[in-house]
């Protein structure tokens, strides 16, 4: 069965498929969007491992032209050298404007990917088939494209969106539960921004999602995509409410410029930390109840993840460097740093006005916490 999320954006709506099997039959769903038949893959060596091969020999099957880049896996290909490398790739393939790229893989390549649409020729259409649950419920959707700087993460990039969406729940069983779980943090921000009956059925539900149960993936992604649409359709360029899908990301981003980009902190992992963080803030600032944030976080650790700062491997810089990372962050507006708080499981809010000495007093804590 095939769940469709519609993204009804003016001259540039769009369909989320969420199902099983949708890779083995992406000829049939991506020919529709063809001016002629051919098609220019990218991905990374990993993924393409697993499932460059069922998406070629669904191509085949359409008599759809096709070639691929393998780009190397991991967080630090999101940058210049393998932006440029993929856009001259693709006008060595002759990509035209009317044609269409595929971005086969997760967070990264969809990001890096969809920037490298958006600015060929001044735009050309592409179609996200998200590997990872992560990619799945968030980084697909909603047309936001781009790579890392030295100065912070996803500084650089554009509003692009796909022409379509395949996220195939049978991929999800190639990830390892390390990957899973990562992805699993930004399934749990949904229902703790706007949605406290998704964390509900989550708090329910969620160790079946973990252990393979379809059923249960699938109405994951679906009800994380349901969300995302609805904040996309509301504020596509990040003008208000979609800063709420950042909801733990002002945290996270820090966390992830401190550890180098590495695999000492996957994003999920500090989206997960992030929004611990997030509700403990709020509690603190008397916004939210003390039983929420202790609630998250016996969630996440049920689930076997990260929540703390003393769940992070190795060293970590002070509670002030900490900060000024945040002040890199993209939500950053005149200078104030933007917090997405909460008033309770469901119920966040976007806001400039955090105490700086709240913040650097739950940053000091956590860390004297690692000793």
């Amino acid at each position: 069965m095939v769940e469709i999320v519609e993204v009804p954006l003016p001259g540039r709506e769009y369909e989320v498929r969420i199902g099983a099997g949708l890779l083995a039959t992406a000829g049939g769903q991506i020919a529709p969007l063809l001016k002629r038949p051919r098609v220019a893959i990218v991905s990374d060596e990993t993924v393409a491992a697993a499932h460059l091969a069922t998406l070629e020999a669904a191509l085949d099957a359409e008599g759809i032209a096709h070639s691929a880049l393998r780009l190397p896996p991991g967080e630090a290909t999101k940058g210049w050298p393998q932006f440029e490398r993929c856009v001259e790739w693709l006008l060595e393939e002759k990509v035209e404007r009317r044609d269409v790229v595929i971005a086969l893989g997760g967070g990264v390549i969809g990001d890096l990917v969809g920037f490298a649409a958006a600015v060929l020729r001044r735009g050309v259409r592409f179609v996200q088939v998200p590997t990872s649950l992560l990619a799945q419920v968030d980084s697909s959707v909603g047309g936001k494209t781009g790579i890392n700087a030295p100065q912070g993460k996803n500084l650089i990039g554009a509003f692009h969106q796909p022409a379509m969406v395949l996220a195939d729940i049978d991929v999800l069983d190639t990830l390892t539960e390390r990957d899973f779980l990562a992805g699993y943090g930004e399934v749990v921000k949904y229902g703790l921004l706007g949605d406290a009956a998704f964390f509900d059925w989550l708090e329910a539900n969620g160790a079946q999602a973990a252990r393979g149960d379809k059923a249960a993936r699938a109405y994951a992604v679906k009800r994380s995509v349901e969300m995302k649409a609805e904040i996309v359709l509301r504020d596509e360029t990040e003008q208000g409410d979609r800063a709420l899908l950042n909801l733990g990301h002002t945290f996270c981003h820090a966390l992830e410029k401190a550890t180098g980009y590495s695999d000492r902190l996957l994003h999920g992992e500090g989206v997960a930390i992030g929004c611990a963080l997030a509700f403990e803030l709020s509690s603190r600032l008397g916004l939210c109840p003390q039983e929420d944030p202790s609630r998250v976080r016996a969630h996440l650790k049920a689930m076997g993840m990260k929540c703390d700062l003393a769940d992070i491997a190795g060293d970590l810089p002070g509670a002030e460097t900490l900060l000024d990372l945040m002040g890199q962050d993209k939500k950053v507006i005149d200078g104030q740093l933007r917090f997405i708080l909460a008033r309770g499981i469901g119920d966040s809010f976007v806001t400039s006005e955090v105490p700086r000495d709240a913040v650097l007093n739950l940053l000091q804590e956590q860390l004297a916490s690692r000793a």
